[in-house]
C-alpha cells in the first residue's frame, strides 16, 4: 500500500487553480444562457427580475410553440417561415462566398500576374468597411439591379461582403502547399482550372471548413442588412423577426427569450457538431500559413 502511495503523482495545484478559473469564467459566460433558457419555460406570470434565476415552477412549452408559430390574435408572428428564409439565404450565400474565396485564394497564391500584389490589399480594405457607412450606396446598387426587398439580392450581398475574408484564408491555406505541385500540373498539360479541380480542391477540406462555419454564422446572425434590404416582414431573416416580436407597449419576455433560442440553435449546432472540424481547419492554415 505504501509502495502504490508512494508512486502517485503529487497534486499540482497550479492545474487545479487553472481549472477552477477556466470553469468559473465558462459558468459567468454562460449565465445569460442559463436565463434565456429558464425564462423562455417560464408563464407569463412567472417573468419579473425579482425572479430573474428562479427556476421555472413546470415546463410550459406555450411560449416556444407561440415564438415558433405566432398568435395572430395578439398580433406576434412567428418565426416559422422566417427561419426558413434565413437558411434560404444563409446555405446558398455562404456556399458561394467559400468558392469564390477558394478560386481567388488558389488565383493569387499560385497564379501571380501582374497588379496581384496591389489586388489582394485592396480586397482585404473591404473587410475593415463598416456596414453604417455603405447602407446608402448598398440600397441604390440594389433598386438599379432590380433586388432591393428579395432574398437573392441579400444573397448577393453577403456573398460579396464574405469574399475578402473568405480570400484570406485560403490564401494563407494555398500558399504553403508546394508550388512543385502546380508545376509538375502545367508540364502535363493542365490549365488553371484542372490543376484546381484535380490537385488543390481535393485537399482543400479543412479550409472549407473554416469558411463555412465562419461565414454561416456571420450571415445567420447578420441583422442590420437584413433589416435594410428586406423590408417586408414576410421575408425578413430570422433575427429581425425577432426583435419584431416585441410589441410596442408590452413584451412577453418569456416568448422573446423562446425566439432568441430558437433563432441561435442552428448557429450552436454548427459549432457543437463541427467544433473539432474547425478547430483543425484552422490549425492547418496556421501551420500552412
Amino acid at each position: 500500500m505504501t509502495a502504490q502511495t508512494s508512486h502517485r503523482k503529487p497534486i499540482r495545484w497550479s492545474r487545479v487553480l487553472i481549472y477552477a478559473i477556466l470553469i468559473l469564467a465558462a459558468a459567468f459566460y454562460l449565465l445569460p444562457v442559463y436565463v434565456l433558457f429558464i425564462t423562455g419555460l417560464k408563464s407569463f406570470q412567472e417573468v419579473s427580475l425579482a425572479r430573474m434565476w428562479d427556476l421555472p415552477s413546470g415546463l410550459h412549452l406555450d411560449s416556444y410553440a407561440k415564438a415558433w408559430l405566432g398568435s395572430p390574435k395578439e398580433g406576434i408572428r412567428g418565426l416559422s417561415e422566417n427561419f426558413m428564409n434565413s437558411v434560404y439565404l444563409a446555405v446558398p450565400a455562404t456556399i458561394l462566398s467559400a468558392f469564390l474565396g477558394s478560386m481567388n485564394g488558389y488565383v493569387l497564391s499560385k497564379w501571380k500576374f501582374k497588379g496581384s500584389n496591389i489586388l489582394f490589399p485592396l480586397m482585404l480594405f473591404g473587410m475593415f468597411i463598416p456596414y453604417q457607412s455603405i447602407l446608402i450606396p448598398l440600397v441604390q446598387v440594389l433598386q438599379k439591379m432590380h433586388l432591393y426587398g428579395s432574398i437573392p439580392g441579400l444573397i448577393f450581398v453577403h456573398v460579396v461582403y464574405g469574399i475578402p475574408i473568405t480570400t484570406l484564408i485560403f490564401r494563407n491555406y494555398y500558399a504553403a502547399i508546394p508550388t512543385e505541385l502546380v508545376e509538375a500540373s502545367k508540364i502535363d498539360g493542365a490549365g488553371i482550372l484542372g490543376i484546381y479541380r484535380h490537385i488543390l480542391f481535393p485537399i482543400s477540406m479543412p479550409g472549407f471548413v473554416v469558411v463555412m462555419i465562419w461565414q454561416f454564422t456571420s450571415i445567420w446572425n447578420d441583422f442590420l442588412i437584413g433589416l435594410v434590404v428586406l423590408s417586408n416582414p414576410s421575408r425578413a431573416p430570422v433575427n429581425v423577426a425577432v426583435q419584431n416580436i416585441a410589441g410596442s407597449w408590452s413584451v412577453e419576455w418569456n416568448v422573446q427569450m423562446s425566439a432568441a433560442l430558437i433563432a441561435a440553435l442552428p448557429t450552436v449546432i454548427v459549432y457543437l457538431s463541427m467544433g473539432k472540424l474547425f478547430m483543425r481547419g484552422l490549425l492547418a492554415g496556421a501551420v500552412k500559413g
